[in-house]
């Protein structure tokens, strides 16, 4: 494994002074969570995503600073934490890299939030607690080759034999799926319901194989689940839940964890095109010092401030249980757009060494554009908030 000798200077932007917002334990939580990605993450992740290869080693670690599951109740191996620090721990992770931030999200939000709320007692403590620690590692199973935005239209189904269920179907642009140990499933049965339940590998007729050739979130396993005449056990069903509210109240989960962590990654361009144009000199100056480039930096600056301020807000009505779905399609769509334009702009400022690996930008914007397609396009958040402030819907 190769350790970059280059070493991480990032210092997080705070132009309004936003962590007087912010609690003790959540500054406590964020410098844990900071040195960790320092230490363990930038010195290998350019490594690992040249070479399109998952960190598995980074797991443990991911357990040992609270990132699986943060705001799952302390009796089944969660911190217990409040909303706030959730976010302030993806962000703090997708600063790092959007793929690591990922394989957080679907563990805490996709795969121990739906156990957590839809699940038995019996699958709480059988799957929670090593969840939590990494010791089971989790995917999520809803989007199909042929239904994306449209999860209704699954076609992945079980059918009732007695004493057990029978799945067949596939999933696609499954996280983690390549080495999960559990699976938490979406399919429709006899009666076109939606029903959700947890699939173990070893079960038979259950593969995920890996997909390869991605340009973006290298170093974060993808596949595919699929399912030929899997036997699930009836206790496996999710006895608290079924229709597509299941599967939707997961994808709010993880679309908070997003609005906070694709600005991680805006933070992390700004950061480097700063002290770049401090360092680059050209025409017998610093490039910071032309008009142009502080035209981008304001710019980026101001797109930050605006969107920490959207997520700390957010941040508070989860923790009250007050948010919308519609709010945080909104946060999670701001935040990975001015993250996008924010690469785009600090990759320009670096110039040729922008494409690079000697610096973080070009791997953001690649992983950055998976992350504007997952959990809801750009688009359907966009109708989303649309419908919401109209009350008609365009989807139909």
């Amino acid at each position: 494994m190769n350790k970059s000798a280059k070493k991480d200077l990032y210092e997080a932007p705070d132009y309004y002074q936003l962590d007087e917002l912010l609690s003790e334990e959540h500054l406590l939580i964020r410098s844990t969570v900071r040195d960790w990605v320092k230490k363990e993450v930038s010195p290998v992740i350019e490594d690992f995503a040249q070479r399109a290869e998952f960190p598995k080693h980074l797991i443990k670690g991911l357990g040992e600073i609270g990132a699986f599951g943060p705001t799952i109740p302390v009796e089944y191996g969660g911190a217990g934490l409040d909303y706030t620090a959730y976010g302030i721990i993806m962000q703090e992770i997708e600063r790092g890299d959007s793929g690591i931030r990922s394989t957080a999200s679907v563990q805490g939000s996709l795969v121990m939030y739906p156990i957590y709320a839809y699940g038995s007692e019996e699958q709480r403590k059988k799957y929670l607690p090593k969840l939590a620690t990494g010791e089971l590692m989790g995917c999520f199973g809803l989007t199909e080759p042929d239904h994306g935005s449209n999860p209704g239209g699954m076609v992945t189904n079980i059918k009732d034999k007695g004493d057990h269920y029978l799945l067949n179907g596939a999933k696609m642009w499954i996280s983690n799926a390549p080495f999960a140990d559990i699976a938490v499933v979406w399919a429709k049965d006899e009666e076109g319901k939606i029903r959700g339940m947890v699939i173990e590998r070893g079960m038979e007729g259950f593969t995920t194989p890996e997909t390869h050739g991605k340009w973006s979130l290298r170093a974060s396993a993808t596949g595919e689940l699929v399912f030929d005449n899997v036997k699930v056990p009836k206790e496996n069903i999710f006895p608290n839940i079924s229709g597509l509210k299941g599967p939707l109240g997961c994808l709010n989960q993880a679309r908070y964890g997003i609005a906070w962590g694709a600005l991680g990654a805006a933070m992390d361009c700004y950061d480097t095109a700063l002290r770049y144009s401090k360092e680059r000199i050209q025409f017998g100056k610093p490039i910071g010092g032309f008009q142009l480039q502080q035209k981008k930096l304001a710019e980026m600056i101001t797109e930050i401030t605006k969107g920490q301020l959207l997520v700390w807000r957010l941040g508070v009505l989860k923790s009250e249980n007050r948010a919308t779905a519609e709010q945080i399609s909104m946060a999670k769509r701001n935040s990975v757009e001015i993250a996008l334009d924010i690469a785009r702009n600090a990759r320009q400022m670096l110039g040729g060494m922008g494409i690079t690996g000697e610096y973080p930008i070009m791997r953001h914007m690649m992983n950055l554009e998976s992350v504007v397609t997952y959990e809801g396009t750009h688009d359907v958040h966009l109708l989303i908030t649309g419908m919401d402030v109209t009350g008609l819907n365009a989807f139909k």
